[in-house]
């Protein structure tokens, strides 16, 4: 365990690094921070903080940085989440207020994200398969032809053209539209096929092939994979960081292009918990010489999806965990009121 001072060393190490990207030393510290106690001090506290693998002297310098496990460390125990302002507060309620749709939604988070944290903002689209359904409408096109539309509860709207097996009257349509939100109107997605597997047979024999083709296309929209999607802005902001990336900033550009990487990384993030991973801690290589800073976002205490930022580890921790989370808190509530 590490002294009380000591950690007040890592803690300012940190917190001059990420403000001035130079490397510490011992007399800045005393300098810029009241920590009671000798240069000569300081300087041995530092040498004990780089043999535990906090902190690591680069190259050319006398002063040193902090580690992943430093900034682990300070993350875990140091770092308080910095609360947003009343005016940024403001700012993001009537950024986002302003949104027609869902995907207007998520394209004003992504843009947003990147402007507050000045990094690489990523949102994925709401999970069906955590979505409840909210409504249900059928619409007559030609008597052999109807359009489906579901309205989920985070305000996704999905709509299928359907080809019926025979015409479809309009009193048949309104029971069927009727009697589907009456059992399955708030209903969890993956309830949706048990709670319809016996509707055909409460129509008429000759309604009942059309009746089963609604279902069969309900269902095929309940199952697609549609939570595979997500939106990344703010890449550019990465060239204000060349210097944080070791050699170049491809590898990291070339991770951000695989969907597949960046929805894993978001999804180890807890459903309504914050998730820090710091340079190795992320699984993909070309990411080690960044952090991952990610929340889950929903209506109710559920996330439905994941949104957070990508930046170099030498980040404003507690400023970008705020910022994520704020904007997460208000997304959740547009969700809930649309």
């Amino acid at each position: 365990m590490l002294s009380e001072r000591r950690l007040q060393v890592l803690r300012a190490i940190v917190q001059d690094y990420v403000g001035t990207e130079e490397p510490v030393g011992s007399k800045a510290l005393t300098e810029r921070h009241n920590l009671g106690v000798s240069p000569a001090t300081v300087r041995n506290d530092m040498a004990a903080l780089e043999d535990e693998g906090f902190i690591a002297q680069p190259h050319t310098s006398a002063g040193r940085i902090p580690t992943d496990k430093g900034y682990r460390l300070f993350v875990d125990k140091l770092a308080g989440v910095k609360p947003m302002t009343p005016p940024e507060r403001r700012a993001i309620q009537n950024f986002l207020d302003g949104a027609v749709d869902l995907d207007d939604v998520v394209a004003r988070t992504v843009r947003l994200l990147a402007q507050l944290t000045r990094q690489v903002a990523v949102v994925q689209y709401p999970s069906l398969t955590r979505s409840t359904v909210r409504h249900v409408e059928l619409l007559s096109l030609a008597p052999a032809r109807l359009m489906l539309v579901l309205i989920t509860d985070t305000g996704r709207v999905e709509q299928r053209m359907i080809d019926c097996p025979a015409p479809f009257g309009e009193s048949s349509l309104a029971d069927l539209r009727a009697r589907l939100n009456s059992k399955i109107a708030s209903r969890r997605f993956t309830d949706v096929p048990r709670l319809v597997e016996d509707l055909p047979e409460a129509f008429d024999i000759e309604d009942r092939g059309t009746v089963s083709t609604v279902l069969s296309t309900l269902l095929e929209t309940l199952v697609e994979e549609n939570e595979e999607r997500l939106m990344i802005g703010g890449t550019a902001n990465l060239t204000r960081f060349g210097h944080d990336f070791p050699l170049t900033i491809r590898p990291v550009l070339e991770a951000l292009e695989e969907q597949v990487v960046l929805l894993k990384l978001l999804g180890e993030a807890g459903d309504s918990g914050m998730t820090v991973r710091i340079g190795h801690e992320n699984a993909y290589e070309g990411l080690n010489s960044t952090s991952v800073v990610s929340v889950g976002y929903g209506s109710g205490g559920e996330a439905v999806a994941k949104l957070g930022v990508v930046g170099p580890t030498r980040m404003d921790y507690p400023g970008t965990m705020g910022a994520v989370r704020a904007v997460a808190r208000y997304v959740g509530q547009i969700l809930a009121e649309s």
